[in-house]
């Protein structure tokens, strides 16, 4: 294992599989682990492959209420979906959070993946912390929502309070962290500061620049609002002003990172322009802390460019250079035609963020950070 910081990354068969049956993201765990495996990076001595644990009952309902997980228990056995029909609905089991097969089970193996990281990261056990099968980010307290059943990052929040009196939440995602946010809106303990795309019918239509959270919490939800077609340029100009400000304005003890692959050029969904070097660069840039930190996945539905990016990712954190060309070896090889490269093309989109709206949204940020400074001493 690497001397200079001890790394965890999270796994296990059971975890894989589970990601694998949601009907939006049909293997696509599998293709990510593939990759990683394929260029040695679970063989080394850089990271310890940790095996990740199902959450109990009592650790789900930290969070989440005692009706959403009830009802989950109570359809777990069922092949019967039309039955609770109206219940469904309430607890956002519709249409981009179907009923699955054991729902239940899914729910307790995804968010134990997350959560085995966190108590790792509470106990200094390591440094720092990996799950590309976590990042479930729309899940709200009661509901599902948004392809998330539930919310490992929340829970593994509140697993690292218990360790580590304030939190930085860092959202990479092309959406916006909203059930992230609506957890803490109110804490001024966890600041959740989300980077993404904000347009008229974009989901989830949340985020915006002047949602900046609630009483106590008030300026501890960061929101940075793109427009289309953000380039490498502008994200990263904008992350290298933002970010370190609020580290610095914060001086949080540990931070949580959700690495959504859906802000990179391909993604039908996200529809962006950034490739993977520059989502690096932002890790880079949170590595440079040294705070303990846990690393979650999210959105992708790319599959192919979701598994380069997280295992780019990984070679970035473990500190670990990577051969352009796709390994050979990996299950999944065709999946990366044409190129079968690692590295992919910037997108060509035109980018609406102007230097005016730029300009003014950082300004605006870095002013909510100077209430924070004012408000930690």
């Amino acid at each position: 294992m690497n001397r200079e910081k001890k790394i965890i990354y999270i796994y296990s068969d059971n975890l894989r599989r589970q990601c694998d049956r949601l009907p939006t993201m049909l293997n696509r765990a599998s293709m990510v682990q593939d990759l990683i495996r394929s260029y040695g990076l679970t063989s080394n001595n850089k990271m310890l492959v940790v095996q990740s644990l199902d959450a109990t009952e009592d650790e789900l309902k930290l969070f989440h209420s005692s009706s959403y997980i009830d009802f989950l228990k109570s359809v777990n056995d069922t092949d019967d979906f039309d039955e609770n029909g109206e219940e469904q609905d309430e607890f956002g089991l519709g249409y981009d959070c179907p009923l699955l097969e054991r729902t239940y089970d899914f729910v307790k193996t995804v968010a134990g993946g997350s959560l085995t990281a966190a108590k790792l990261l509470a106990k200094s056990k390591c440094e720092i912390a990996i799950n590309w099968f976590g990042g479930w980010h729309h899940a709200q307290r009661d509901s599902a929502a948004g392809f998330c059943y539930v919310n490992d990052i929340v829970l593994a929040i509140h697993k690292l309070t218990e360790k580590f009196h304030k939190i930085l939440y860092v959202d990479l995602d092309i959406h916006h962290g909203d059930g992230v946010q609506n957890a803490f809106e109110y804490s001024n303990k966890i600041l959740t500061l989300s980077f993404h795309k904000l347009m008229p019918g974009f989901y989830p239509g949340t985020g915006k620049l002047e949602d900046v959270g609630s009483s106590k919490g008030k300026y501890y939800s960061i929101n940075v609002p793109f427009l289309e077609g953000i380039s490498n340029t502008t994200y990263l100009k904008v992350f290298s002003d933002v970010f370190p400000r609020v580290m610095e304005a914060f001086q949080p003890e540990a931070l949580v990172v959700q690495c959504g692959a859906d802000s990179l050029n391909g993604d039908e969904v996200g529809q962006s322009n950034l490739t993977i070097e520059t989502i690096g660069h932002c890790i880079k840039n949170v590595l440079g802390y040294k705070k303990p930190t846990l690393f979650c996945g999210g959105g992708g539905y790319n599959f192919p460019n979701s598994a380069r990016l997280w295992t780019y990712l990984t070679s970035v954190i473990i500190g670990q250079e990577l051969d352009n060309d796709i390994p050979d070896t990996s299950e999944f090889f065709t999946h990366y035609q044409p190129t079968y490269e690692l590295h992919i093309d910037k997108g060509k989109q035109k980018d609406f963020n102007t230097e005016k709206y730029v300009t003014e949204m950082r300004a605006t940020v870095l002013a909510y950070c100077d209430f924070i400074q004012t408000d930690q001493r």
